[in-house]
């Protein structure tokens, strides 16, 4: 790890209006100094399937592949779908969750000690359940999820975003702050 922490962003959302994508783009702004936050769209990773995978992994998924292993740590920012995850966000992390291809066996996947922050917007509650399972793949992946401070985004009774698309609510805001400002340094123990 270098000076910079390196953070790779991942919206759990693939629809041009993601209120999830946004908080990210928000994030870029709003991130600490000596941080570097580059996004990645998830929209063409092909669904997980091992006979895609002969000598090499799709091209789309080789890509997503190689910004984990560059990246310091990685930010997920995700709807919830029925209690858990996307489908989307799933998908992705299964394809990552696999060691490269003709790598010998226990070979680490390159999520495994990857530290790493969640936040989401969307309904009553935030996300928060889905963030909690979210959480619970994450110690099966030995990925390192920052506990606090959470953010949860809640879109009722009032949006958190005006019109527009930005974020409105100052305590959004500093939550997205504070928890980029820990998230520089969760990752740099984990050098």
């Amino acid at each position: 790890m270098t000076n910079i922490v390196k953070v790779l962003g991942v919206s759990g959302s693939l629809r041009e209006g993601s209120f999830n994508t946004k908080l990210l783009h928000i994030a870029q702004d709003l991130k600490p100094a000596g941080m570097e936050l580059t996004l990645f769209s998830l929209a063409d990773l092909p669904l997980y399937n091992q006979d895609l995978v002969t000598n090499a992994y799709p091209p789309a998924v080789e890509a997503w592949r190689d910004q984990i292993k560059q990246a310091d740590a990685m930010l997920f920012a995700s709807p919830e779908y029925n209690y858990s995850v996307t489908g989307v966000l799933k998908n992705a992390i299964d394809w990552a969750s696999r060691p490269d291809v003709g790598a010998p066996p226990n070979t680490p996947h390159p999520l495994f000690n990857k530290p790493a922050a969640v936040m989401g917007a969307g309904g009553r509650f935030g996300t928060a359940r889905g963030q909690m399972h979210l959480r619970q793949i994450a110690v099966f992946l030995n990925m390192h999820i920052l506990i606090k401070p959470e953010v949860y985004v809640s879109l009722f009774p009032q949006s958190a975003f005006d019109k527009e698309g930005n974020l409105t609510d100052d305590m959004t805001k500093k939550f997205i702050t504070d928890m980029l400002s820990e998230l520089m340094i969760w990752s740099k123990r984990f050098q």
